[in-house]
């Protein structure tokens, strides 16, 4: 069974992460693939909405580590990259139904979808800064630009988890629904949308992002910089190596001393 499957309902194209064992890692293969089936939806005439998805309890956990460290991004190209780039040409509507976890990449692509529902299950983290990292697909902008830059910098700096709830609260996701409706809510929507006149729809999506297309693309290229550099840092090697050892990092330079000692 593929990793991601991509079936066309008439006027809607499916798009459903496939790892469920895996909360729907993506490894860098799935990148390649979604970042061809965005693009290719994007020529293909007949299909008018896209509803993606992910299979089992999780919407996606982000990457898959241990492919992430075997195929690790570069600045200038990049299976991510290349779906960052489809994500921002892309001009239909992107229903997202999101449930359990969407950590990471899990959460930041979402900001290129045009309607986001999550289900009472959803958790959202992007842990960047726990890894060593710093954000991408262009959510260095993005958030800040959607909810705020005192929001933002709690989500990225601290790189805590945050439930639905919240989630709707500060415009990250469309609205919260049961977990039972989850799909069906996004669906009806699709459906909806497929109904409208195409030309009109696609029209109004590119004149709502035009205005913030210059900086959303300055901000996808400041962040690859940035996470070459900091992939290749001792912290992400110290924060990965203990993802893997199932142990806390160590950031400090410094010997560790006991709660109320004095530093010297």
């Amino acid at each position: 069974m593929s990793d991601i499957i991509v079936e066309r309902y008439g006027d809607i194209l499916h798009i459903e992460l496939n790892r469920p064992s895996r909360k729907n890692a993506l490894t860098s293969s799935m990148y390649t693939t979604l970042a061809r089936t965005f693009a290719n939806a994007r020529e293909d005439e007949l299909i008018r909405v896209v509803l993606w998805y992910g299979a089992g309890d999780s919407f996606c956990a982000g990457n898959d580590i241990e492919d992430f460290l075997k195929n690790p991004p570069a600045s200038d190209d990049s299976p991510q990259l290349r779906l960052t780039n489809a994500f921002i040409a892309f001009d239909k509507p992107i229903v997202a139904a999101v449930q359990g976890s969407a950590v990471g990449g899990g959460t930041t692509m979402l900001t290129h979808c045009d309607f986001v529902y999550a289900g009472e299950s959803a958790k959202f983290q992007m842990p960047f800064v726990n890894l060593g990292l710093v954000p991408e697909f262009g959510s260095s902008y993005s958030v800040p630009a959607r909810i705020g830059y005192l929001r933002a910098a709690e989500l990225f700096l601290s790189g805590g988890p945050f439930d639905a709830r919240h989630a709707a609260e500060i415009g990250l996701v469309t609205r919260v629904v049961p977990d039972e409706d989850l799909l069906a809510t996004a669906t009806a929507t699709a459906h909806k949308l497929a109904e409208k006149p195409n030309g009109a729809l696609r029209a109004g999506k590119r004149l709502i992002k035009q205005a913030s297309l210059d900086q959303l693309r300055d901000a996808v290229s400041r962040e690859g910089k940035e996470f070459t550099e900091r992939i290749r840092s001792a912290e992400a090697k110290e924060a990965f190596a203990a993802f893997l050892e199932k142990r806390p990092p160590n950031f400090s330079n410094e010997a560790p001393f006991a709660p109320g000692e004095a530093r010297r």
